[in-house]
């Protein structure tokens, strides 16, 4: 497949998901414009790509959580005459813990960066592939999106918000040769997270948790094929399935016994960029997504010591 002349832009690119969309991408000769919060770690995936795929990579590093960065993206874009024919809005993250335990502060900067920051770069976008007729969004979500989340409750809420919003948008831009896609993928797993020991929770105990590069790529032929809603894996997909079934109580009951169940509830969850130097001392991310964790004693697992994650 060759897509010499399209462009893509790509949030959330320096690790996880992020990282193998932006390779698949790659290989298929898009030009990349890739952004997420921390300037190195974006680089070295810029140099990657460009010298095992030969193609154009482009990188903006700034912070989704900063309500400015979109309006900035944008006349990023306007200053270098870029016309985005692919949009993925894949930053995000997540907290667990208690919501009345957690600073309102985290809250807001989810909300910002999994809702706001995603509508606002969609507002942005999507008028220019309506004059040209043409074009994909793709939305990544989560299985969390299908029920509430009780110790992660804003999280889910947002990924819930993202998944009714690109329905909805979907359906306003039939016909118009514009799809909207939602990757909803399940508990993810990665080299850094084996290596940060995280399998104590019961969820990556079941054997269901996939591989980002498997995730990435049943998302990526989905958002080609045009489809709707990706969930990838079926064991992801017969839990979306069961969670329509259950009563609700249940549903509630068993997640806040998964949730409850780590023994470091106060680890703030981040995805997909992560850095030593963050000066909010969040490292991992949501349950789709490598987990980086600081613990209360200080003993720190920093990502760039994972080549494989940033």
């Amino acid at each position: 497949m060759s897509s010499t002349h399209k462009t893509v832009l790509l949030t959330g690119a320096s690790s996880g998901i992020g990282y193998e969309l932006a390779k698949l991408f790659a290989r298929d000769r898009y030009t990349l414009i890739l952004v997420a919060r921390f300037p190195e770690a974006l680089e070295r995936v810029a140099h990657e790509l460009r010298e095992k795929y030969h193609t154009e990579v482009h990188t903006f590093a700034s912070d989704l959580s900063d309500p400015s960065t979109p309006d900035k993206i944008d006349q990023y874009l306007q200053q270098h005459s870029v016309h985005v024919n692919i949009l993925v809005n894949n930053a995000g993250f997540g907290n667990l813990g208690a919501f009345t335990t957690t600073d309102i502060k985290t809250h807001l900067e989810i909300i910002q960066v999994n809702i706001n920051a995603l509508i606002h770069l969609t507002h942005l976008l999507l008028p220019q592939m309506q004059e040209r007729g043409e074009g994909k969004i793709l939305n990544v979500a989560s299985t969390a999106g299908f029920q509430p989340g009780p110790l992660m409750a804003v999280y889910y809420a947002t990924k819930a918000f993202v998944l009714s919003f690109s329905e909805a948008l979907r359906n306003e831009l039939k016909g118009t040769g514009i799809t909207v896609t939602t990757l909803c993928p399940g508990p993810t797993k990665t080299n850094f997270g084996r290596r940060a020991k995280v399998g104590h929770i019961p969820i990556f105990k079941t054997g269901i948790s996939m591989d980002a590069k498997s995730v990435a790529e049943i998302g990526y032929n989905g958002m080609q094929r045009g489809k709707g809603i990706v969930i990838p894996g079926l064991p992801n997909k017969a839990g979306v399935f069961f969670v329509r079934l259950l009563p609700r109580n249940v549903i509630h009951y068993i997640l806040k016994k998964v949730h409850s169940s780590s023994s470091q509830p106060f680890i703030t969850l981040e995805y997909p960029e992560h850095s030593a130097g963050n000066n909010r001392h969040e490292y991992s991310c949501n349950p789709d997504s490598p987990f980086h964790f600081r613990q209360r004693d200080n003993a720190e697992i920093h990502p760039e010591k994972s080549r494989d994650k940033t």
